[in-house]
């Protein structure tokens, strides 16, 4: 892939891989901008390896997920809604953003969860395609919704 594709692929879906971050890092812009960044630099640094087999959104939230779950400070369980909303104004958290009660909620996931979730429910992503993306398996994934469906119930109240 010569750099000017992968420049034109990359404009054509950051914001879809900022919005993906975003969920991840419970609405922490900062975070997600951060952990944007290094998965780019990583996708660009492995693009000869991509041969557009598939989506290249898919292949680079592969890179984000794994980007994401290798960093050590991102979004730290909560065990409850209020611990997750007292760590939330003590961070750079974007507490205007329509969204913030999900991302409290979210922060309250462990991250395999958090991430099935973002992907399938704020991404579009079938099972199929999540399971690639997070290397597991259908059934791991499918499992990881249903749990995250539930305590997300619990946490909002729904």
């Amino acid at each position: 892939m010569t750099r000017e594709v992968f420049i034109a692929y990359v404009e054509r879906e950051q914001e879809a891989l900022r919005g993906f971050l975003l969920a991840l890092c419970c609405g922490n812009k900062s975070d997600a901008d951060d952990l944007a960044q290094d998965a780019l630099v990583k996708a660009y640094l492995s693009s000869a390896g991509y041969h557009d087999k598939g989506r290249f959104l898919s292949w680079l939230f592969k890179i984000a997920h794994n980007t994401f779950l290798n960093h050590k400070a991102s979004c730290r369980t909560m065990e409850s809604i209020d611990e997750a909303r007292t760590v939330a104004a003590s961070t750079a958290a974007d507490a205007t953003f329509e969204h913030q009660a999900l991302y409290l909620a979210l922060r309250t996931l462990p991250p395999k969860e958090r991430s099935a979730i973002s992907l399938f429910y704020l991404s579009g992503y079938n099972i199929k395609e999540i399971a690639s993306i997070t290397e597991t398996s259908e059934d791991a994934v499918k499992k990881q919704l249903s749990r995250g469906r539930d305590k997300l119930k619990e946490k909002l109240q729904l």
